[in-house]
């Protein structure tokens, strides 16, 4: 007798567990099953494949018409994929015949966040291809990357007399969270300007004040000034 045919019959789940000596979650998920392609769920269906880098690519050549797996291949070949053409062929073919859309899955915030503030030089050209579908798709995370990049060379390159042509834009910009940080920033705004341009820094301090941190926590909170002060000095 199945699981189901013992659901059917009236009995309750714990039953059927306690008479087929099985685990509950495995009698729940046979229980759940609609159909037997439901069983065949789990990690090993989403493990991550060489194509899925290239997979956002694949839509939009398919978007706009060109569906020939081998011409494809050819494309993303000197982007750096290292794949076979069967799997360019086999994605390409599940779009064919799956009665919904076949697409990429979007990437995660984290993803993106890590492409947005990554210097572009260092992205591969897959990432590059990803960053740009998703701010041609999303105005918002396209104008907040300009401002990410523009921000970036000012911190790098010392150049904080921009900064208030800067803050003048992101206000005038529909970017709630930036503005917030503006906010921020105008409150100590010379300060941020000086850490921007001067080539001084208080790195070295908060060093040392990290220091002192972990050697109090390393004597458990007990660790009075004199004490601290010698192992400072005497280390």
């Amino acid at each position: 007798m199945t699981r189901q045919r013992r659901q059917e019959a009236g009995h309750s789940l714990r039953s059927v567990q306690r008479q087929l000596g099985m685990a509950w979650h495995t009698v729940k998920r046979f229980a759940d099953a609609a159909k037997p392609e439901d069983l065949f769920t789990g990690q090993w269906q989403n493990r991550p494949s060489v194509l899925d880098d290239y997979k956002l690519y694949l839509d939009d050549r398919w978007n706009e018409g060109f569906t020939n797996a081998w011409k494809l291949w050819e494309e993303i070949v000197p982007l750096s994929y290292k794949g076979s053409y069967q799997r360019v062929r086999a994605y390409l073919h599940e779009k064919r015949t799956s009665p919904r859309p076949v697409t990429a899955r979007p990437p995660s915030p984290r993803a993106v966040a890590g492409w947005i503030l990554r210097h572009p030089d260092t992205l591969a050209e897959s990432e590059q291809i990803h960053l740009e579908t998703v701010r041609t798709n999303c105005p918002e995370l396209d104008a907040l990357t300009l401002y990410v990049r523009s921000f970036a060379v000012m911190l790098t390159e010392r150049q904080g007399g921009c900064l208030p042509d800067w803050l003048d834009a992101v206000r005038q910009d529909d970017l709630p969270s930036l503005h917030t940080l503006a906010a921020g920033i105008d409150r100590d705004r010379d300060a941020v300007i000086a850490g921007l341009t001067l080539p001084w820094s208080s790195g070295a301090v908060e060093g040392h004040v990290n220091r002192i941190k972990m050697l109090k926590r390393q004597m458990f909170g007990r660790a009075g000034f004199q004490l601290l002060r010698k192992r400072v000095l005497l280390a």
